[in-house]
């Protein structure tokens, strides 16, 4: 496996392009927007300068890795001669489904076709393609340079050597690939979005603030961030169509958006990427304090 396609020029596509053209992989970016692609590979060299100024890569490795990075807004071109296509565009089931059955016309017969869907069935996505068995999940967690967790999710019809060899080369990444089969959220989202909803729902009920509720998370759960917060970084439209499919896929009301996240995604408060959420985020880059609205 040498030729890699990503496609999807986000946060996610981006940092997965980071991380096989770091192994060596020859990675055709693809996105529709030539200004996404620009972005990425911007983004791509900032974070690789930032581990040459901590001394975990040289110079020579971060330019040998950035000419390892074409792109391109033609994905006929992008995937045609891949061994591996990664889908890493938005969380939309209707335009995974309508991105894989073009995947699926422009790449070789024996190419792994693979999506970075965080709670999407694979086994649905598959059924849009003429190569069932040979497709697959890889959920990478962001930040993707960082971040050593790959959920492998095996579709119903997955074959055991595909998952093999994605298995395989999520540890030539460097990363720790945990099997999981295909039900709605997987592992990971299946068990962190009913914790944020609940976060949610406790600030909605008035039981604690922001603060108080990511404090108590971090400090007595030992989490890194609290749930808020992590909701903001996420996107709180992420979150809210991740727990509809958690809500649609098992028909229990436990897993239905709780009211305040459902209006806050409607207002447009969609957390870091809109500049508001839990936090607000307009000030100093550095700078993340409650929003007016819970305080």
């Amino acid at each position: 496996m040498k030729k890699v396609a990503v496609i999807g020029a986000g946060t996610m596509g981006n940092g997965i392009a980071h991380v096989f053209a770091m192994k060596g992989f020859e990675v055709n970016l693809c996105d529709i927007s030539a200004e996404a692609l620009d972005n990425a590979v911007k983004t791509i060299e900032k974070n690789l300068w930032r581990m040459v100024s901590k001394e975990k890569i040289t110079e020579r490795t971060k330019t040998d890795t950035l000419e390892q990075i074409n792109t391109l807004t033609d994905l006929q071109q992008a995937v045609k001669d891949a061994d591996l296509v990664i889908e890493a565009a938005t969380e939309n089931e209707d335009l995974k489904l309508k991105i894989f059955k073009q995947i699926d016309e422009h790449a070789p017969a024996n190419c792994i076709l693979a999506s970075n869907t965080s709670s999407i069935s694979i086994t649905k996505i598959a059924a849009a393609t003429t190569r069932p068995e040979k497709v697959i999940g890889m959920h990478f967690m962001n930040p993707v340079p960082v971040m050593k967790l790959v959920e492998v999710i095996r579709g119903y019809a997955t074959d055991d050597d595909v998952t093999a060899k994605v298995m395989e080369v999520s540890k030539t990444l460097g990363k720790i690939p945990v099997e999981v089969n295909d039900y709605p959220g997987f592992v990971a989202n299946r068990i962190l979005l009913p914790m944020i909803n609940e976060a949610i729902s406790a600030l909605h009920e008035g039981v604690a603030g922001v603060e108080q509720i990511d404090t108590v998370m971090k400090l007595g759960m030992a989490h890194p961030m609290g749930p808020l917060q992590l909701a903001d970084f996420i996107g709180l439209d992420v979150c809210k169509s991740i727990l509809e499919v958690l809500h649609d896929g098992f028909g229990n009301p436990k897993y239905a958006p709780n009211p305040l996240l459902a209006n806050m995604v409607t207002a447009g408060k969609l957390g870091k990427k809109s500049g508001e959420g839990f936090y607000d985020y307009s000030g100093d880059s550095k700078t993340m304090i409650v929003s007016n609205k819970f305080k």
